[in-house]
């Protein structure tokens, strides 16, 4: 089997427009979480999230792209970038992309807006936009705005798996190589689900805290006490991944290599994680018996650690049945803390950490974990970072609807 080279990454997230910003902000544990200007939330419950700020879309990408495709195709030419990929690189044939995002839909306040305009009216058509706009609102037009930057012209991948998407998008796309289906893909996922309907939803289900509106930084608290769900946040993290040897022969700087995948349903509730740890258990032992490597070997685990009560306590149950007695020795962190939850985006951020940790022998904290929870008894390295030797780290998804992704990813050895 074809061994998988990581070569570069790239981040537009609410802690920084780059890879580097948003890893040097995750291990100083700086919170990226504030009011939300997306909408007018002053009639919202929840008026807070992990929001990208101040963001321009480079020279040469289409305005017409939703949010979501240009933190994309700025994440991918980032990604592109430190990998050292040119035109000569690689055919176009050679090239593909597997992006995790939410399914393309309009604008919720546009189709508000029109409908009202009607009604007032009495028109029969109003467009705010022309209507060939809503080609570059669909989920598929952002991919292909990704694989037109990679000049990819191979295996194209668009997956909707909520919280896992970028896990699966990642996974499949490290399939691709290993089984010689591309020679290079770029992966990753993005979301921006900070718009009014997504809060809406998300807090009808009792999903989000609406606790810290006055103290945004302090809202995301995944493993603490007094966690009381998660926060909205959206960007894009992309990797570009190699087969190692096509890697090493071009003189690649190889950030990390991807050992192992799986998927896995556990059908529970649609919301809610199961508290068995079920679906979770058999995605990490899934994971590791693919990336060939037993548990003690796992030194770091990226937990999906979204700070809802049932999703913390899943996971870390989970954890000391994979792990087992290895489990008091391992330490895991969560992203999520600083940038909120990146949905579609979460499992790419996660990657991102692992190979932080990984390159830097540093583990980024989780922040404003103050209270100890009784009934969470793991390392979950609190509000610091640690300076530690990490060899290989488990990354962790958990969606809902209970798809369940994990990835595995070591330093890259000769």
């Amino acid at each position: 089997m074809r061994r998988v080279a990581i070569t570069g990454i790239g981040a537009v997230t609410p802690l920084g427009h780059t890879a580097s910003d948003t890893w040097d902000a995750l291990v100083a544990g700086r919170s990226g979480i504030g009011p939300l200007t997306t909408f007018d939330t002053s009639t919202f419950d929840v008026r807070i999230g992990g929001q990208v700020r101040d963001f321009r879309a480079a020279e040469g990408v289409d305005r017409r792209l939703a949010r979501v495709g240009q933190y994309g195709v700025a994440a991918t030419r980032e990604a592109l970038a430190v990998a050292g990929i040119t035109a000569a690189t690689y055919t176009p044939a050679d090239r593909g992309v597997a992006i995790g995002g939410s399914v393309g839909r309009p604008e919720l306040q546009t189709v508000v807006d029109v409908a009202q305009l009607r009604e007032s009216t009495g028109a029969r058509q109003i467009y705010r936009h022309a209507p060939r706009d809503v080609l570059y609102r669909n989920q598929n037009a952002a991919v292909a705005a990704i694989a037109d930057v990679a000049d990819a012209a191979g295996p194209m991948i668009s997956v909707s798996t909520a919280c896992a998407g970028s896990g699966h998008a990642i996974g499949e796309a490290f399939r691709h190589i290993q089984e010689g289906d591309a020679a290079m893909m770029v992966a990753g996922g993005m979301d921006t689900l900070t718009t009014w309907m997504d809060v809406l939803g998300f807090s009808l289900l009792g999903a989000l805290t609406t606790e810290y509106n006055d103290r945004p930084g302090q809202a995301s608290r995944p493993f603490d006490a007094r966690r009381s769900g998660f926060v909205i946040g959206e960007g894009a993290v992309v990797v570009v991944l190699e087969e190692m040897s096509a890697a090493r022969a071009r003189g690649a700087g190889v950030l990390a290599e991807l050992l192992g995948y799986s998927s896995t349903l556990n059908a529970y509730r649609i919301t809610d994680s199961p508290p068995d740890g079920g679906g979770a258990i058999p995605a990490m032992a899934n994971a590791l018996a693919d990336a060939r490597v037993a548990p003690g070997d796992i030194d770091y685990v990226v937990a999906h650690g979204t700070g809802t009560l049932g999703n913390d306590l899943s996971e870390t149950v989970a954890v000391r049945t994979v792990f087992g007695e290895h489990a008091d020795r391992l330490v895991l962190s969560s992203p999520k803390s600083m940038t909120g939850h990146l949905t579609s985006g979460a499992a790419a951020l996660n990657v991102l950490a692992a190979v932080g940790a990984l390159r830097t022998s540093t583990v980024p904290p989780t922040i404003n974990l103050d209270y100890p929870d009784p009934k969470l008894d793991l390392d979950y390295v609190p509000n610091i970072a640690r300076s530690m030797r990490v060899d290989t780290a488990l990354v962790n998804a958990f969606a809902f609807g209970g798809t369940n992704t994990c990835l595995v990813v070591g330093k890259a050895e000769e």
